[in-house]
C-alpha cells in the first residue's frame, strides 16, 4: 500500500536529518522536492493570508521567514495596521492554537504561564492543587504591546521563548511545537511603558516595521471591511507541516562565504571593531552580539527557500540584516544629537561591508 504523500515527506525530511553533512555535500533530487513541498507551501499559505490582508507584503514576508527559521519576531507600529488580524491569519491557515495576550501594569506573571489552582475531588472530596495552563501554551501567542508591563512579567514570556518550556512551582512543563511569539510595540505614548532591556530584545530575531498602507491598498480595505461579505481563511498547512519546513530550513546548506558575510555584518557594528564603518565608530555606543550572525544565517536560508532556491546568496543576507540588527545596536548621544537614525547607520554599514573574498 502506497504511503500518503505526507508520510512520504517526513521519511525524506528523517533521512537527510540523519545524513545531514551528506545532504550538504551532495545535493539531491529528493531536495529539491522537499524545497518544492515548502516553496509550495509559503504561496497556499501566503494567498490565505492575503484573503483577509491587503498588501504589507514586505511584513507578511518577514512574518513568515521568522517562523520557518525557528524564532520570534517584534512588530513595531502604530494601532489599527491589523498586525493582530495577520498574526490569526496564519494560525488559522495552519490549524495552529492561537492566543493573544494583553500586556497591561497589573498582569502579572501566572497569568501569561498558568497557576497552581485548589480543585476539590468530586470523588475523595479532598482539595488538591492542580496546574491550569496559561494562555502561552498555544502555537502562536500574539504578546501585544509587551512594553506595557513590568520586567518581572515580561521575564515570563522570555523564559518561555528561550527554553520553550515554563515552570511553575518547582515543575517544568513544556510548551508543544512550534511554537511562536509575536510581540507588538506601540511606538507611541511611552509615558508609563517598560522598554524591553537590550538582553531581552536580543532574544527576538526579527524587528519588523509596519507602516501605513498605501492610499490605494487603504480604499480597499475601507470597501472590504464595510460590506457584509466577510473573507475567511481556509486551512492549506498544519503543524505538522510547518515542523517539517522548520527542518528543511535547518538543514539547507549554506556556503561559508555566506556565514563569513553575517559575521563580518555583526562585527562591523561595534564601535571597537577594526571593520567598523565610521558611522559605527561615532554614532553606536554598542553593538550586535555573536546571535545576530546566527539569525542571518538562519533568515538568509528561510527566505531563499521560500523563494525556491536552495542556498542563501549575499543578497538574501542583505535582505535580512535590518531585521536582525535593527534592535541589536544601541546609538549614543552623538546620533540624537546629529538627528542619525538607526536606519541610516545600517544603510551605510550594508553598503560599505565588503563581501568576503
Amino acid at each position: 500500500m502506497e504511503q500518503p504523500a505526507e508520510q512520504q515527506l517526513e521519511n525524506k525530511v528523517e533521512t537527510h536529518v540523519k545524513t545531514n553533512s551528506e545532504a550538504v555535500q551532495n545535493a539531491s533530487v529528493n531536495e529539491a522536492q522537499l524545497i518544492a513541498s515548502l516553496h509550495k507551501g509559503y504561496i497556499e499559505l501566503k494567498h490565505q493570508i492575503h484573503k483577509v490582508i491587503i498588501g504589507q507584503e514586505s511584513v507578511i514576508d518577514s512574518m513568515l521567514c521568522c517562523m520557518l527559521a525557528g524564532g520570534h519576531c517584534i512588530v513595531q507600529g502604530v494601532p489599527g495596521l491589523a498586525k493582530t488580524l495577520m498574526v490569526h491569519s496564519v494560525a488559522d491557515a495552519m490549524s495552529l492554537s492561537f492566543n493573544r495576550i494583553q500586556f497591561t501594569p497589573d498582569l502579572m506573571p501566572s497569568d501569561i504561564t498558568g497557576a497552581d489552582i485548589i480543585q476539590r475531588d468530586p470523588q475523595s472530596h479532598k482539595r488538591k492543587f492542580e496546574f491550569v495552563k496559561g494562555p502561552i501554551f498555544s502555537n502562536v501567542v500574539l504578546a501585544d504591546e509587551i512594553n506595557r508591563t513590568p520586567p518581572k512579567t515580561q521575564a515570563a514570556l522570555l523564559q518561555a521563548m528561550q527554553e520553550r518550556e515554563v515552570t511553575v512551582s518547582g515543575q517544568t512543563y513544556k510548551l508543544e511545537e512550534p511554537f511562536f511569539v509575536l510581540a507588538t510595540q506601540n511606538p507611541i505614548e511611552q509615558e508609563g511603558t517598560y522598554p524591553l532591556p537590550e538582553a531581552a530584545l536580543d532574544r527576538f530575531m526579527f524587528m519588523i516595521y509596519i507602516d501605513y498602507p498605501s492610499a490605494k491598498e487603504e480604499h480597499m480595505i475601507v470597501k472590504q471591511t464595510t460590506t457584509g461579505r466577510k473573507k475567511d481563511t481556509q486551512t492549506v498547512l498544519d503543524r505538522h507541516n510547518m515542523l517539517l519546513f522548520q527542518e528543511i530550513v535547518r538543514m539547507a546548506p549554506v556556503s561559508d562565504t555566506v556565514i563569513a558575510y553575517c559575521i563580518n555584518l555583526a562585527r562591523a557594528t561595534r564601535p571597537t571593531s577594526k571593520t567598523a564603518t565610521w558611522m559605527v565608530k561615532k554614532y553606536l555606543k554598542w553593538g550586535a552580539g555573536p546571535r545576530a550572525g546566527q539569525f542571518m544565517t538562519l533568515g538568509a536560508k528561510a527566505l531563499a527557500l521560500i523563494k525556491g532556491r536552495i542556498t542563501a546568496s549575499f543578497d538574501d543576507v542583505r535582505d535580512v540584516s535590518k531585521l536582525v540588527l535593527r534592535h541589536r545596536i544601541i546609538t549614543n548621544f552623538d546620533a540624537e544629537a546629529d538627528g542619525v537614525s538607526v536606519e541610516k547607520i545600517l544603510d551605510d554599514l550594508v553598503e560599505n561591508v565588503p563581501l568576503p573574498k
